[in-house]
């Protein structure tokens, strides 16, 4: 339902029997006030999540007085006023379910919600909020809790030995916060837990087997700290069967109980300097990873060569590590693959050359900024699946090569900063009909800019090459277009005055959902945004989730000659405008005040010419 606009304090709802009140997720919805809905007696259920409440300050007041309320929810509603010493709110003695997350709060933890007299109250979500200050020590009242969620917030101190009361505990977030000291054991007296998400905190002190003495129901682990120390037995075998395991960091080896984990789907393992002391230690590893669906490894320094290794996982992101050797090898079941940042060397060619199979199911392809060399490789024809591929930061050399005519779905690629040369405007690029973002700025492509780009092209980034001759009228074909970036090559003639056809440069309503990929890896959806290092002001700028609110030409530092059109000018949603270091002539045209979203101008050095 989008058609809302207000509903306020006159609004009138004569009903005795309505119980259910559903208005979540209507963008378009403001109301600024909850009066009305203290006059529905009957309401049991109540949900206005992400509707903007920014006015209501009196909003605990209104819901207060329904004496059959049994769940509440107002996650992202804008809210500000909470009443953090409230010390009762009287509450239905039926409330089961208060969520209050990702609001505007900044107090400590409401003692009002701590101190309910519910008896059968079985979720708190107050996560993604700022709340400061320590748990409070009336939690344990709340005898019936099932679910809390306190993450995202600014709480600190030590978790308190009495957590270990909450018997029916299922669930436990407080990951992202400040909580310091040492783990409690008593944590592993909540034999109901299933859910622990405890990163991203300044714990300290040793955690071993006795804080998960009990849990025998856990599912789900998230512990990662700093200066936290894991000291396992390693002959411990766990009461429980993890799903996910997100630890960090481990020195020197992993803790041999991870091996007993037969029904993992996710492992993540962050910060951590883990030394496989023999080959068979680091081939157990590798096997156990090839077991789990989605396997993140990243700011790890990981002793072991990747280049005897046979990858099996859906996901896999092994960023920011310190491998040896030359790139893995990838089984047909992977469907997204990033080893970004990580020290790697030798040919492509190990990776993609080694599969002769048709039925590769890789989508997404992310090598960047590691050490390798040599040519693309000639087995493109192997990988026909491929939606995104970023080989940028490497030492890349050669041609396009001719197999790349096989991926007629790929949407993005990123050659950017290797030694690439050669003609792409006859390359078997042009077979790639669903091409939206080419990036091969810093290489040495030259001859002329290419028409073949598809009409749904929307980023164009050709800076620092060798092309040649004129910008050809195809470009203004392109009306999803958001970046044009042909700065610092040898382009010489007129700036097209078509440039105004381009619809995202002059309307501002104009469809990028693009940035965002969906890849399905055979278990779940996972989505991965891309992203660009532009430079604008003078200054790289890496966008990312923004990127697709950026509107950019940049043809600075070519050989462009003639006027500056009125047309160019018109753009009327165009962000930065860079036709430095050319030899433009003429005026500035007054259809520059038209240019209202425009940041940044540079007009300078215009009798600059590029030898």
């Amino acid at each position: 339902m989008n058609d809302f606009s207000t509903i306020s304090s006159d609004s009138t709802v004569n009903s005795t029997t309505l119980n259910y009140i559903n208005l979540s997720i209507n963008k378009n919805l403001f109301i600024n006030s909850l009066e009305w809905l203290s006059r529905i007696s009957s309401l049991e259920y109540i949900d206005l999540s992400n509707i903007n409440l920014h006015m209501e300050s009196n909003w605990l007041h209104f819901v207060t007085v329904l004496p059959s309320l049994v769940e509440l929810h107002l996650e992202g509603c804008n809210l500000e006023s909470i009443s953090p010493s409230l010390g009762y709110a009287n509450f239905s003695t039926s409330l089961e379910v208060i969520d209050l997350s990702r609001n505007s709060f900044h107090s400590e933890l409401p003692k009002w919600i701590f101190n309910l007299s519910s008896s059968v109250l079985v979720m708190i979500d107050l996560s993604s909020n700022h709340f400061i200050g320590q748990l409070p020590n009336t939690l344990p009242k709340l005898h019936s809790l099932n679910l809390l969620y306190l993450s995202g917030n600014y709480l600190n101190g030590s978790i308190p030995h009495w957590i270990g009361q909450l018997q029916y505990l299922t669930a436990l977030s407080i990951d992202v916060n400040y909580f310091s000291g040492s783990l409690p054991t008593n944590l592993g007296n909540l034999s109901s837990l299933e859910s622990l998400m405890a990163e991203e905190n300044l714990f300290t002190g040793v955690v071993s087997e006795r804080n998960f003495a009990r849990l025998k129901n856990l599912k789900l682990l998230y512990l990662e700290s700093p200066n936290i120390i894991f000291d396992f037995d390693p002959n411990w075998i766990p009461p429980f069967q993890l799903e996910e395991l997100y630890l960090g960091p481990l020195y020197p080896t992993l803790p041999q109980w991870l091996y007993t984990q037969t029904s993992l789907n996710d492992l993540i393992i962050g910060n951590s300097m883990i030394s496989f002391e023999a080959d068979d230690n680091n081939d157990k590893f590798w096997n156990f990873a090839s077991t789990v669906v989605f396997l993140h490894l990243y700011n790890n320094t990981i002793e072991g060569d990747l280049s005897q290794v046979l990858l099996n996982s859906s996901n896999i992101i092994l960023s920011s590590n310190n491998f040896k050797g030359d790139l893995p090898r990838l089984s047909s079941n992977v469907v997204f693959f990033e080893l970004h940042n990580s020290s790697l060397s030798g040919s492509i060619s190990h990776l993609l050359c080694h599969s002769k199979k048709s039925n590769n199911r890789l989508q997404y392809l992310d090598i960047s900024d590691n050490n390798l060399s040599g040519g693309l490789t000639d087995c493109w024809m192997n990988w026909k699946s491929l939606v995104h591929v970023n080989l940028g930061g490497n030492n890349l050399v050669g041609n396009i090569p001719p197999s790349m005519a096989f991926l007629s779905n790929l949407t993005s690629l990123h050659l950017h900063e290797n030694n690439l040369s050669g003609d792409i405007s006859s390359s078997s690029l042009q077979y790639c009909r669903s091409l939206s973002i080419l990036n091969v700025r810093e290489n040495s492509f030259s001859g002329n800019i290419p028409k073949w780009m598809p009409l749904s092209t929307k980023i164009l980034q050709l800076r620092s090459n060798k092309f040649v001759s004129n910008i050809p009228s195809q470009i203004c074909q392109m009306p999803f277009l958001i970046i044009l970036d042909l700065a610092y090559n040898r382009i010489s003639g007129h700036i097209p005055k078509c440039l105004n056809n381009i619809t995202s440069f002059v309307d501002m309503h104009y469809s990028t959902s693009w940035i965002f990929y969906n890849f399905f890896d055979g278990e779940l959806p996972f989505t991965d945004i891309d992203n660009l290092i532009l430079l604008v002001k003078g200054q790289q700028s890496n966008y990312g989730s923004n990127l697709k609110l950026v509107r950019i030409v940049d043809i600075s530092s070519n050989n462009m000659t003639g006027t500056m059109s009125p047309q160019l000018f018109s753009l009327s949603q165009l962000h930065f405008l860079n036709l430095s270091h050319n030899r433009l002539t003429g005026t500035i045209p007054k259809e520059i005040g038209n240019m209202r979203q425009l940041e940044s101008l540079d007009l300078s050095k215009m009798n600059h010419r590029r030898s």
